[in-house]
């Protein structure tokens, strides 16, 4: 394959010309990006190279911080001064040289999450072509609300005359039908949904008076004295809210916005002042606050005050009446963007039939523009989506193969494209789909570094590149490469069995079949939901449970959407004050003694560089309190508040504890650099004049792995503080640094981290979910991850999988399996067993691809 790929280039490129060769490798020189030990490599052009390793070992440093940064980075230098200043730009690697590295592009594992305007359908693009369809080839209302019959009008850009009562009009263009701009609703602002303040949420407790802060929006929205105002307006404030009659309710909730002069006093001392204050009532103390909102950070302060509802007026459909005027075959397009990709492929190619004679070549063309784009994205298994589906509702993998499926049909040539993980999300069945897909850039004379785990892509690879040996201090090294033969045969590497299959994922003794329900069962029976159809369905205990299915087989509908909200509507049923309510698709759920569940995602920790691994943890506080009991702390007189470098004394004043500093050099991109003074350490100098287990100052702890401060701390007392980081060790995050920041850790990563108070704690009656928790992992990381899995197993809990990787599949105790296909085509249960039990099923896709797992 690689060869065949090398002789088109060469046949493209010509291979001399004037004497010159065209360069046939990037060779990257002294790279040392993050973790990656000053390397040199040379990456073939015109092939697909793979590029593996386990979890931190440096792939991504390779692939993304040294040959996207680098290619993107060069072809933006090319650009004028002026439009560099609007693009945002990666900065320069930490690399000697990097030689004949093309314009790139990356796919990376986490797309930014899309605005509130975007869906499947303008993600796509395909909604522009429908907006073309409507506006050319649909039946126009004239002002009069006649329909008027398909013409050229519009096309020619010329006034339609209604054959019924002879008015003239212009006929809508795409543009007027687009939900972001003219076609939106005006009620709801193009978003489908209406927001509206959710009264049940403003006093969630009324055994408490206002006094007391039953009115949660005048503690947290509006100014403490709205309390005083509200006195002043005739409520008891001091009397327990559900005491106050009908009237004063109302002037809490409602009440008009009037001055009045009240004797404030302050909180923080024997103060007073006389003011006039204009009252503001609960409800509308929220609008007001909601109209200012200005990022989504506001918007999630107010938010748990509002309801979210479909739109009275368009109904969901984001388009103002005008907008949804045009028909083609008795749909206008409100109702076209719900059909799904497959329904709108098998529509499409009827429209022109519909249309006069004069009109089928321009209805042949617009339809003809669609048919590339819906093949693209149903050969990577997304033909279950709707249009109309908001693009913030996708999964990661979801969202990558959209970036993907644009990227080949922009048919570049020459550009070099980085993909990470893109297998993610992906059921077995559609991989072969993304490898096609990849073929087909590596066709049109482009080159593909990918980053993946799955040994099936892997398997597909010119060249590969294995990064490592282990993770953070240990890996950063090329210990294998060249073809995957060569890869399989080298003495160092460590995906080299998996891809040979002479080494499979195995590590725990699954339970019997006639023992997996021997501890009880949780059952559960809902009603249609989506395209899930209703759903019977038994889940036993203390057992690891894997849900699996084709994408969109409705896998999150019935565990995030059923399951985990009617176990916390059935734990609280007890509890009236903090009632959740039960589903209302959900007719039945019998816990089977279940008291708690917990959802852990690979949702990213943290929102800025102050949260690391040693606050998460709770390392941070043991240390700090260590830190304090010191002799060189006591004769400072520091306590352990100081040696916190968000609020602590000891904080460096000039990173004010980041341990960064951003820095503004004009058309360039911002640079965030290590903090002159404090070195990213985020303490001031006198922090290091405190020491711990000899010689250690806190700056300097928390720059160690955790490996590393298990081993330094080995001799002192800190039990609490050695138990967090074994346990730690033992999740397989060994190689982090204490001090390292949570945002940037992968999904994998987070998701361990995120169990790290959990593994020690009975869970006899607790429930974990898991959404596709081998994300990014390699197959030693599975094992290790199966193995935490089974921890939490032994300590009494049930664990439920989302899941498409086959290594975590086969070594589940039992197997839910939705399909068998997406959307429409799934959304009941193919087969529920062990895993050979499912195997044994003709009508499970996903049984088909463990029986080769299992064989």
């Amino acid at each position: 394959m690689g060869e065949r790929r090398q002789e088109a280039m060469c046949s493209h490129d010509g291979t001399a010309r004037h004497g010159r060769m065209s360069p046939d490798r990037i060779e990257v020189r002294g790279a040392r990006v993050h973790n990656l030990k000053n390397i040199d490599v040379d990456i073939p052009l015109g092939e697909l190279v793979g590029i593996a390793g386990v979890s931190g070992s440096g792939k991504s440093s390779l692939a993304l911080g040294t040959l996207y940064a680098e290619g993107s980075r060069r072809y933006l230098d090319a650009l004028s001064t002026y439009t560099r200043r609007r693009i945002a730009q990666t900065g320069r690697a930490t690399v000697d040289e990097v030689l004949h590295v093309p314009a790139a592009l990356a796919l990376r594992q986490r797309p930014g999450i899309p605005g509130v305007h975007s869906t499947f359908g303008t993600s796509t693009e395909l909604l522009n072509y429908l907006r073309l369809l409507f506006s050319r080839l649909g039946s126009h209302v004239c002002p009069n609300g006649h329909h008027v019959p398909p013409s050229m009008d519009v096309a020619l850009g010329r006034a339609t005359v209604c054959p019924v009562c002879g008015v003239e009009f212009m006929g809508p263009g795409a543009e007027d039908l687009a939900f972001n701009s003219a076609g939106a609703c005006p009620t709801c602002g193009g978003t489908g949904i209406v927001r509206t303040v959710d009264e049940a949420s403003l006093v969630p407790d009324e055994s408490i008076s206002i006094d007391d802060g039953a009115v949660l929006p005048w503690g947290s929205l509006m100014w403490d004295l709205m309390k005083q105002v509200c006195g002043a307006m005739g409520v008891r404030t001091n009397a327990p809210f559900c005491e106050l009659t009908p009237e004063e309710r109302d002037i809490v909730f409602h009440g008009p916005a009037v001055k009045k002069h009240i004797l404030y006093r302050s909180k923080k001392g024997d103060d007073f002042a006389e003011l006039d204050f204009t009252y503001f009532n609960a409800v509308y103390t929220v609008e007001n606050a909601l109209s200012k909102v200005k990022d989504e950070k506001g918007l999630a302060r107010v938010s748990r005050f509002l309801r979210e509802d479909v739109c009275p007026d368009c109904g969901g459909t984001r388009l103002s009446q005008a907008a949804r005027g045009p028909v083609v075959d008795g749909m206008n397009l409100g109702d076209a963007t719900r059909m799904t990709l497959d329904e709108l492929a098998r529509w499409a190619p009827r429209a022109p039939g519909l249309m006069p004679a004069e009109m089928q070549p321009m209805a042949q063309s617009i339809v003809a523009e669609m048919r590339e784009p819906i093949e693209r994205l149903q050969q990577l298994g997304l033909g279950y989506l709707s249009l109309d589906r908001a693009s913030s509702t996708l999964s990661t993998g979801e969202r990558q193969r959209v970036q993907l499926a644009r990227a080949v049909r922009n048919r570049t040539c020459g550009v070099l494209y980085v993909l990470d993980e893109p297998s993610i999300g992906l059921h077995p069945s559609n991989v072969e789909g993304l490898l096609g897909v990849v073929d087909d850039l590596l066709d049109d004379g482009n080159s593909v570094v990918l980053v993946d785990h799955d040994v099936r892509v892997l398997r597909r690879a010119d060249h590969l590149i294995e990064i490592g040996p282990g993770s953070g201090a240990n890996g950063g090294r090329v210990i294998a490469q060249g073809t995957v033969a060569d890869v399989e045969a080298s003495l160092e590497t460590r995906i080299g069995p998996f891809l040979a299959g002479t080494r499979r994922v195995r590590t725990r003794e699954r339970a019997r079949t006639d023992e997996v329900f021997a501890r009880g069962a949780v059952r559960l029976a809902t009603d249609a939901i989506h395209t899930v159809k209703p759903l019977e369905v038994e889940i036993p205990r203390g057992r690891l449970v894997a849900v699996t299915g084709v994408s969109g087989s409705g896998k999150t509908t019935l565990v995030l959407e059923s399951l985990i909200p009617a176990l916390r509507a059935s734990q609280h049923a007890k509890n009236p004050d903090a009632a959740v309510p039960m589903p209302a698709h959900v007719r039945s759920c019998d816990p089977g003694g279940i008291e708690r569940v917990n959802l852990i995602d690979a949702t990213p920790i943290g929102a800025n560089v102050r949260s690391t691994v040693a606050t998460y943890s709770g390392v941070m506080d043991d240390l700090r309190r260590a830190f304090a009991k010191t002799p060189d702390a006591r004769e400072r007189g520091l306590k352990a508040g100081a040696f916190s470098y968000n609020t602590g004394s000891l904080r460096c004043p000039t990173c004010d504890g980041t341990g960064q500093i951003s820095l503004d050099v004009q058309f360039l991109p911002d640079v965030d650099i290590p903090c002159p003074d404090c070195g990213g350490s985020r303490y001031a100098p006198e922090a290091r004049m405190v020491h711990l287990a000899g010689d250690i100052s806190l700056p300097e702890l928390l720059g160690y792995t955790v490996d590393q401060a298990l081993e330094a701390l080995g001799e002192t007392r800190l039990a609490s503080a050695k138990t967090k980081l074994g346990i730690l060790r033992d999740l397989g995050l060994g190689y982090l640094t204490l001090g390292e920041a949570t945002p940037v850790l992968s999904g994998g990563e987070a998701q361990r981290l995120k169990l790290a108070s959990e593994l020690t704690r009975n869970q006899e009656n607790a429930l974990f979910v898991f959404d596709e928790p081998t994300i990014g992992l390699h197959p030693l990381d599975v094992e290790v991850l199966l193995g935490v899995l089974q921890r939490l197993i032994d300590n009494g809990a049930t664990v439920v999988v989302i899941e498409h990787d086959l290594d975590m599949i086969v070594n589940a105790d039992y197997v839910i399996d939705l399909g068998p296909g997406g959307g429409e085509a799934g959304g009941r249960i193919v087969a529920a067993g062990t895993p050979e039990e499912v195997a044994a099923c003709a009508e499970s896709v996903t049984g088909r691809y463990i029986a080769e797992e299992l064989s």
